[in-house]
């Protein structure tokens, strides 16, 4: 599939997570209460949001209690916390597209500190749509085979059977694509055939490609811009079209 991120892409945000696992634990967790909320309940055979953020979390290695705990706590009485899903869109160095994925508590907070990224480094702050038009919500599952013994067709072939869209084996990952209301099925279908994910979640996948940074100027910025992004607790994914990322 062209203008998939590849690996590289999910990779970083992999090592952000193994690096973080409470912070990113908890970000699952603010996301599983807002799909509880907006969903509709804590069934997820019911709500297909919370099954999304379900794969999500099992993907991630979080444990089975926490996701229980999460749901709960979401469908408590007593729960008073009001997340409000906000999506910033803007450029970095060079015209790259950024879109960032927010939930917040404090949406003139969150508007101040996001502005700020994007004009420290380089960039700058668009308006709604600027960017996202140019790219494709898709249900991305990552395989891992880092021995790479798994046989492809066997794996597409599953993929396909599970309902998945399209396939790409790359090394030592093969990465399966779904509409972004199916990942949890798929997910589910496959971690049954014994396979390990990586990462199963709805990603945004810009269509015409992605844009190479030269500079070491931009090359820095971009990433400094990138790591802010995901440091911020707000902040829930960051999509772009850069080549380089690590």
């Amino acid at each position: 599939m062209s203008g998939h991120s590849k690996w590289h892409n999910i990779q970083k945000t992999k090592g952000a997570a193994d690096a973080k696992r409470a912070q990113a634990f908890t970000k699952i967790a603010r996301e599983m209460i807002v799909a509880v909320k907006e969903g509709g309940g804590g069934d997820p055979k019911s709500n297909s949001k919370l099954a999304t953020v379900i794969a999500k979390a099992k993907a991630a290695n979080m444990p089975n209690d926490n996701i229980k705990r999460t749901i709960d706590k979401a469908m408590g009485a007593g729960n008073t916390e009001n997340f409000e899903k906000i999506v910033y869109e803007g450029y970095g160095p060079n015209g790259v597209a950024v879109i960032v994925e927010t939930m917040t508590d404090n949406r003139n907070r969150t508007a101040g500190e996001m502005r700020h990224y994007f004009d420290k480094y380089g960039g700058n702050m668009g308006a709604a749509n600027c960017v996202s038009w140019s790219f494709d919500r898709k249900g991305v599952i990552v395989i891992d085979n880092e021995d790479e013994e798994l046989e492809e067709d066997t794996v597409m072939m599953d993929a396909l059977d599970a309902g998945a869209d399209d396939f790409e084996a790359d090394g030592e990952v093969m990465t399966v694509y779904t509409s972004e209301d199916n990942v949890a099925e798929v997910a589910d279908a496959l971690t049954g055939k014994g396979y390990t994910l990586l990462s199963a979640q709805v990603e945004m996948l810009p269509q015409n490609g992605y844009v190479k940074l030269t500079d070491e100027g931009d090359i820095k910025n971009m990433q400094k811009m990138l790591d802010m992004f995901e440091d911020n607790d707000d902040v829930q994914n960051v999509w772009h079209n850069w080549e380089d990322a690590e």
